[in-house]
């Protein structure tokens, strides 16, 4: 749908495109701003533009409107400033993968798209580098619905890599939808550490006024200068910009689409609390610092990920999990399928299937041998695997069937704080 005829022939004739600098004068008010793409659903007559604050504003354009070009738009390239490393100062690498927080919005459609190389969004919060001398290393440019297996294996070598090389700590850029997944796979294909590798990503993208990149960005910084190794998450914890939260890489879950203190630490505390002021307090336990960095990369990706629920068809997934090398459900309380689905699972391990059981409720352990449901099914080879998440309990045995030679033992094990005896009281949105 287009403007209307003769609000095209206003915009045509004041040469009016996408992406200039326009005004608006009504009633003796004037509004400046960035024409934007006018929206499907608004009315033929309004005018879409982008105030200097980073908001949106429609505005309906009659004849008495005068309309007035200020500046073409201009392709605009951005320099990246080579720093001189300072002495005495920690040597960070920051590792773009894209995601919200290596985007920005597309003036052709309001939208956010990847792009924004990792030295491009340093440069965005130059206090950085009064922090730690930071190298920027970009090895993707995607959101993370588009992040795998292979992305997995790229981060955990950069890093190893960085590490060994003289790096006090890694920080990776990271878009939050699947921050978990990639989160939980590094923490297993990092267990000998010898400094942090710090996940730190945005709810909203670096070119907004409400963005939280640059706080989150400093935060990570903050905790990486600390030398603290393993595999943690840095985000916000609060909907103001004064607390940020150390979650640890296997216990980390995003619980909300879009608020800025989206991520939470499920079924443990945060490691660690990081203050505005930059006080960094810490509530866990830490492993110890290998002398060496070690990355195990090879991954078995025939492993299928399933929730459980009412009516569910065994015939709809029977070949998917008869070809898989490992099945992992999210069950209903704790640890259940339908009959009908047990049976289907008791078959696969009769196959050599490994077989995991989880728990689809965000807080709590499974407990397979309250019910008789669970027992039957522990009995033919189910594992249970007590309080561990889901896509943690997915990436693990993913993991653990190209690692290890009893992956099943290694899934009953915990080998980086992805599940514990201890409980914790949760906060549930």
């Amino acid at each position: 749908m287009r403007c209307s005829e003769e609000l095209s022939k206003r915009l045509d004739a004041a040469g009016a495109k996408e992406g200039c600098m326009i005004s608006l004068t009504a009633e003796g008010r004037e509004y400046k701003g960035i024409l934007m793409p006018r929206k499907e659903f608004s009315d033929p007559d309004i005018v879409t533009i982008k105030l200097k604050n980073g908001y949106y504003v429609g505005l309906k354009a009659d004849k008495d409107t005068v309309i007035n070009v200020l500046e073409q738009p201009v392709a605009k390239g951005h320099e990246i400033k080579e720093r001189v490393p300072k002495k005495g100062l920690p040597n960070l690498v920051l590792i773009g993968t894209g995601g919200t927080i290596g985007s920005r919005a597309d003036v052709r459609t309001g939208a956010s798209t990847p792009g924004l190389a990792s030295a491009m969004l340093l440069d965005m919060v130059p206090e950085v580098f009064e922090m730690a001398n930071i190298r920027a290393r970009d090895i993707a440019s995607v959101f993370s619905e588009n992040i795998g297996p292979e992305h997995w294996q790229a981060i955990a070598k950069a890093a190893e890599e960085e590490l060994n090389n003289g790096a006090d700590g890694v920080m990776i850029s990271h878009g939050t939808d699947t921050m978990g997944f990639t989160a939980a796979a590094l923490s297993f294909m990092l267990t000998e550490l010898s400094g942090p590798v710090v996940l730190v990503g945005s709810q909203r993208s670096p070119d907004r006024p409400s963005s939280d990149a640059p706080g989150n960005l400093i935060a990570s910084v903050r905790f990486c200068i600390s030398r603290t190794p393993g595999v943690y998450v840095v985000m916000q914890d609060t909907m103001s910009d004064d607390s940020f939260a150390v979650h640890r890489g296997t216990r980390v879950r995003k619980m909300h689409t879009s608020r800025r203190d989206a991520f939470r630490s499920v079924n443990a505390v945060p490691v660690a609390h990081i203050g505005i002021s930059g006080n960094i307090t810490i509530n866990d336990e830490v492993p110890k610092a290998s002398k060496r960095t070690t990355a195990q990369t090879d991954m078995c990706t025939d492993v299928i990920l399933l929730q459980s629920y009412p009516g569910m068809d065994p015939a709809l997934f029977r070949d998917a999990i008869m070809r898989s090398k490992g099945v992992v459900i999210a069950g209903s309380g704790l640890g259940h399928v339908s009959e009908a689905m047990g049976e289907l699972l008791n078959e696969a391990c009769d196959k050599g299937v490994t077989v995991v059981m989880t728990s689809q409720c965000i807080n709590g352990p499974t407990g397979m041998n309250v019910y008789d449901t669970g027992r039957r099914l522990q009995v033919n080879g189910v594992i249970p695997v007590n309080d561990m998440l889901p896509e943690t309990a997915y990436v693990k045995l993913i993991w653990a069937l190209a690692n290890s030679k009893d992956p099943k033992g290694t899934m009953r094990k915990a080998i980086s704080y992805e599940m514990g005896d201890r409980r914790t009281v949760d906060v549930i949105w």
